[in-house]
């Protein structure tokens, strides 16, 4: 998923007192998507180090470093950032140096180790920890399966007024470029052209562009068929109640996102947020982020295979992974430049 349009605020805490006596407690402020908000994920972590985690979503990488800006140096302790814009923080110098040789790296999936959009110079600043697709979610009693293996049929004049597109430029930009046979990494200035006119295709048949819980409620109440951009984080959190609301990656392929944890530069508990870190991307703490009440993804971490249950690993499609890696593309890195002209075709787009 890419930044995605999630708005709530939420805060974790633990009970203090350790050894029967009131003590205050160390804390540890971290910005995160909401997948870390969830209390199974975070109340084992403050157990075991007798903490408390403060825990702040945000909105957006540009909404997170306008944050951090503006707060005063030590204010926060970790991040949870997309992983194509890591970069971005490293240029900014707020995350601080990770000791790699403490990241077990070497157990995870190794096509999401992605060292060189965690690293700069070969310095270590943040670590991949969860992954998945943006690809079709969609109504397997409402729509023909088969079209949904192909881009060109998902939004054909079948499913005219039974599509959402979910509202993030990169990852739907992605699969309109994928389905002329365009790589995302071969995104320029010129491919803007025939991915401008599948994107005016794909908006003409939708009935809505929409942020992750609209298009989730869209897609659940029937509103729509086929979410555009979708995948198993939109929908893996239904899968027991509504086994027909699935996805999958067409044979063009898909778009492949990923999401980092680093430490910030200036913390003022570095030991505690590296633990923190550390336990994030261990099984225990993978397998709890995996299958988060928010939204479901695949963990880094192979090793989180052996915690996750049988049921679990079949929701996330665990044995299809490597078929899926193989098949898929990251999202596009635009420079600055491009990116303005993606943002203003994408704007264009929807004003349509």
């Amino acid at each position: 998923m890419t930044y995605r349009t999630f708005t709530r605020l939420a805060a974790t805490t633990a009970l203090a007192g350790l050894g029967g006596a009131a003590a205050a407690q160390e804390e540890l402020n971290a910005l995160v998507w909401c997948d870390h908000t969830d209390p199974a994920l975070i109340e084992p972590f403050e157990e075991a180090h007798g903490v408390t985690v403060n825990l702040r979503e945000y909105e957006g990488t540009g909404a997170a470093l306008a944050l951090l800006e503006q707060s005063r140096p030590g204010d926060w302790d970790v991040l949870v950032i997309d992983g194509i814009d890591v970069f971005r923080a490293i240029d900014a110098g707020i995350l601080a140096a990770l000791p790699e040789e403490e990241l077990p790296t070497a157990d995870f999936f190794p096509e999401v180790v992605m060292a060189e959009n965690n690293s700069r110079d070969g310095v270590t600043y943040a670590v991949t920890e969860k992954f998945g697709y943006n690809t079709i979610s969609y109504n397997a009693n409402a729509v023909d399966p088969a079209d949904m293996e192909d881009l060109t049929r998902v939004w054909s004049e079948a499913y005219d007024g039974r599509i959402s597109i979910y509202d993030y430029y990169l990852p739907v930009m992605g699969l309109a470029a994928m389905a002329q046979g365009i790589d995302t990494a071969a995104i320029d200035a010129e491919a803007l052209g025939p991915i401008g006119e599948t994107l005016a295709e794909m908006r003409s048949r939708a009935a809505s562009v929409a942020g992750v819980v609209a298009a989730q409620t869209a897609l659940a109440t029937g509103e729509v068929d086929i979410v555009v951009g979708g995948g198993e984080w939109l929908t893996a959190v239904l899968a027991e109640e509504r086994p027909e609301l699935t996805w999958t990656i067409p044979s063009q392929g898909a778009v492949r996102w990923t999401q980092s944890i680093g430490v910030l530069e200036g913390s003022e508990n570095p030991d505690l947020a590296l633990e923190f870190v550390k336990y994030i991307v261990s099984p225990e703490g993978q397998a709890r982020l995996a299958t988060s009440s928010c939204f479901w993804g695949m963990p880094a971490n192979a090793a989180a295979g052996d915690v996750l249950t049988d049921e679990q690993k079949a929701v996330l499609r665990w044995d299809d992974q490597e078929d899926y890696l193989a098949r898929t593309q990251l999202y596009p890195a635009p420079d600055t430049d491009l990116d303005i002209e993606m943002q203003d075709l994408w704007l264009n787009t929807l004003q349509q």
